[in-house]
């Protein structure tokens, strides 16, 4: 009891620092819009604050919030693999940043998954109702126990500035948990593909295939370079800290490998099934396809073996299009691939919008403070100056 009074004194004398900007304000003003909304949906139900339906049971808290979201989180496991496992210390100074982006867009995750429960509190029962046989069961396990594991990581980092007589065993074990941390990602990332295999008769052939389940894994780790090139160029803007080029290139570069194994497998498991004439059909779905793989595979491909790598810019627009066109994914394989089959289209009420929106500037917001206080950009000092 005493060291718990102690670590909440140390908390409370550290001089915490959050400069408010218009930015800022504007982000708080969603944030406070989206609790507002979450609030009202817990106390009211799907029905009323929500355009959910029993053909469209699945909506934005679950194609964007958490199958988008957790691909786009993937930083944090794909830069563990790359500086920890494989040991390439030149990206050593893009770790942090990706583990924390990756850290707060998985509890952002959970709360997107929460907001989905339509008897929200019977959150509890997969802890003890064992579903082994389901695959969203293994997925709800891995999601819960990795952000668990990532919380613990950053306990290295906040111990550092406060309770940093804990520092030493956290730091100590900071290896087991990267190698646990590692292996929920690959599960859980290919299981939200897998999730739709049973769906081979309701989701569209450019979309279903047996390979769901990997196609799901590589674009989660290839998208990580991406989301740390915007990322980096966010925080470059806002904290006067830049990555060095040849960093975010040689992750480019990597990311690229990852691109065209992806492509090349599309085209053989398209032609394999024998849709590959769907994808010219010139109808919405396959329009939406070609956007998808043009924009966030085969342009993001030239880019990263090309010159235009070599530029922030370039690498920026690398980002953004990847980025962009995993997004697209996500949301073909959630909305565009199952209106024919589930009849009509879905469109996200406001307050659904409200509340994803609201998550998002609650992440922004959170790595805004932690990374003004703890040493993310710098590891070995901390004088960035915030101006977003």
């Amino acid at each position: 009891m005493s060291a718990n009074k102690g670590l909440l004194k140390e908390i409370a004398e550290y001089k915490w620092r959050f400069t408010m900007t218009t930015t800022r304000k504007i982000l708080l003003m969603l944030a406070g819009l989206g609790v507002a909304c979450m609030i009202f949906r817990l106390a009211t139900g799907l029905g009323m604050a929500t355009n959910l339906n029993d053909k469209w049971p699945w909506g934005l808290w679950i194609g964007l919030d958490v199958l988008t979201g957790v691909a786009l989180a993937g930083g944090g496991y794909g830069t563990a693999i790359i500086v920890h496992v494989l040991h390439r210390g030149k990206y050593h100074p893009i770790a942090r940043s990706a583990m924390l982006t990756s850290l707060l867009g998985y509890l952002l995750v959970m709360a997107g998954l929460f907001m989905d429960i339509g008897q929200w509190f019977n959150f509890w029962r997969p802890f003890v109702s064992w579903g082994h046989t389901s695959v969203l069961f293994e997925v709800f396990w891995c999601v819960s126990c990795y952000t668990t594991v990532q919380v613990l990581e950053f306990g290295e980092i906040l111990t550092e500035k406060v309770g940093t007589k804990y520092h030493n065993a956290f730091k100590k074990a900071l290896p087991v948990l990267m190698i646990v941390g590692i292996v929920f990602p690959t599960l859980h990332q290919s299981s939200l593909g897998a999730l739709y295999l049973i769906m081979v008769d309701k989701l569209y052939p450019l979309w279903w295939s047996p390979y769901l389940g990997l196609f799901f894994l590589i674009s989660s780790f290839f998208v990580g370079p991406a989301m740390i090139c915007v990322e980096t160029g966010l925080a470059g803007r806002a904290f006067k800290h830049e990555v060095p080029i040849h960093v975010l290139r040689g992750l480019v570069r990597i990311s690229g490998v990852f691109m065209v194994l992806y492509l090349a497998l599309k085209i053989y498991d398209l032609s394999n099934r024998g849709v590959f004439n769907l994808v010219f059909k010139g109808n919405l779905e396959g329009n939406m396809f070609v956007l998808e793989l043009l924009l966030g595979v085969i342009i993001p491909i030239i880019i990263a073996f090309s010159s235009m790598s070599s530029t922030r810019k370039g690498l920026i627009t690398f980002g953004v299009l990847v980025s962009g066109g995993l997004i697209l994914n996500r949301m073909n394989v959630v909305f565009t691939g199952m209106s024919a089959s589930l009849g009509g289209w879905y469109f996200p009420s406001i307050m659904e919008w409200a509340v994803s929106i609201g998550l998002i500037s609650i992440g922004v917001l959170a790595y805004c403070f932690i990374a003004e206080n703890f040493n993310i950009l710098d590891h070995d000092e901390h004088h960035h100056k915030a101006t977003a």
